[in-house]
């Protein structure tokens, strides 16, 4: 497989520090279980998550619902490990995390992202 370069990447992003927040967002979710978007079986988080951006299949756009789609997954864990009364107090925290990390991608990559996140069930 080619290799991958920032100006590569470049090309889809309007900054080198927004690149920086989209590729570090992209990693974590990658570290976390998150499906690879492109096939690059024997490439570390940082070159997959790379090549996601330069393939135009990861941008500031759309980042934060491959978190949305993974979020149930853990819900349905911490129901299962936390008494009902419990399990308010952490949507709240899931649901305050998200507007958070969303205003800080806001903040850091000065591009507007659309808000049309719902809360958990």
């Amino acid at each position: 497989m080619a290799r991958i370069t920032v100006e590569d990447c470049l090309k889809r992003v309007r900054s080198r520090f927004a690149l920086v927040h989209l590729a570090r967002r992209r990693v974590l979710q990658l570290r976390r279980g998150a499906n690879p978007l492109v096939n690059a079986p024997k490439n570390r988080e940082i070159v997959v998550a790379l090549r996601e951006i330069a393939a135009g299949k990861v941008t500031f756009d759309n980042v934060l619902e491959f978190e949305r789609i993974e979020a149930p997954e853990q819900m349905e864990f911490f129901k299962k490990q936390i008494p009902d009364d419990l399990t308010a107090a952490v949507r709240k925290i899931v649901d305050q995390h998200r507007e958070l990390a969303h205003k800080q991608l806001e903040k850091n990559s000065g591009t507007q992202i659309k808000n049309d996140s719902s809360p958990l069930d």
